[in-house]
């Protein structure tokens, strides 16, 4: 072998080791994080982080949520439901700031809607956690509330929640739930805020049920799967409505909101039941 060849077969050689040595001593980028939370079995709809105060995610023992620190209200709440979840806890009523919302990020106390003619309005429904008392009380921070009209909130709100839980006999539900647009109109007449605070009060409210096996998860869910998806107008004038007159495709719900539903479903299903308005 010629000592000039030679030699560059060396350097090369040397090269490749010196390139081999300084990837290794990189940085590793960490992988994304994923959520082992329960309750977002179904996904995260808005990509919900830590890094954001208007789509900033609290992932609790009762629920996960986003909430929006500028709008002061969830921009929704997931949760699982099963028969385990319920017992006979009574309702604790301590509703309560969130002090584990950031610093920057108002936390919205009960008082901020005293007199507003609007009701602390759950996301996550205090009757849904009655295991034990710690789990009733977690559904009545404020993270978890949004000002609903008295006659949505304790009507037809109301009787669609009590109905979700009459299919817990033989079935799990993965709920999503949550409002949006801005202006409702409660009890003392139409507002787009309530408090000095400055709270949005949104003009519609929304929930999306996901009725599974028991023991089931996303990858139970198939083209025959129960999807119960509602739109409802956060106003007066409802409280006898019948909850199956706002009955939507999922579909309608994201193009309101931007959100993507069901994301850990396939994408194929997510095409037909996403599609499709529940008739039962």
């Amino acid at each position: 072998m010629k000592k000039a060849k030679f030699s560059t077969l060396l350097i090369g050689f040397a090269s490749a080791s010196l390139l081999t040595v300084a990837f290794a001593l990189l940085p590793k980028i960490a992988p994304a994080q994923v959520s082992t939370s329960v309750h977002l079995t179904m996904g995260n709809p808005s990509g919900a982080g830590t890094s954001n105060l208007n789509n900033y995610l609290l992932n609790k023992s009762q629920y996960a949520t986003s909430h929006n620190c500028g709008k002061r209200i969830p921009n929704w709440v997931s949760w699982q439901l099963k028969s385990s979840w319920l017992g006979s806890a009574p309702r604790q009523d301590d509703f309560r700031a969130d002090t584990t919302l950031p610093s920057g990020c108002y936390r919205v106390v009960t008082g901020d809607y005293t007199n507003s003619g609007f009701d602390r309005g759950h996301m996550t429904p205090s009757a849904d956690r009655t295991n034990t008392i710690p789990n009733n009380s977690a559904t009545f921070l404020m993270t978890n509330i949004i000002p609903q009209a008295p006659d949505n909130n304790q009507g037809v709100w109301a009787r669609l929640e009590d109905y979700a839980r009459t299919l817990l006999s033989s079935n799990d539900l993965y709920i999503i739930s949550g409002a949006y647009g801005t202006g409702g109109t409660g009890s003392n007449g139409f507002k787009s805020v309530i408090s000095s605070n400055n709270i949005v009060v949104p003009a519609r409210t929304w929930k999306i049920i996901v009725v599974v096996p028991k023991g089931g998860t996303a990858s139970s869910v198939n083209n025959s799967t129960r999807v119960i998806a509602v739109d409802i107008p956060n106003g007066q004038g409802v409280r006898n409505a019948n909850w199956r007159d706002y009955r939507v495709t999922v579909d309608s719900i994201e193009a309101a909101t931007t959100y993507n539903f069901l994301s850990q479903v396939s994408s194929s299903v997510q095409s037909v039941i996403e599609s499709r308005v529940d008739t039962q």
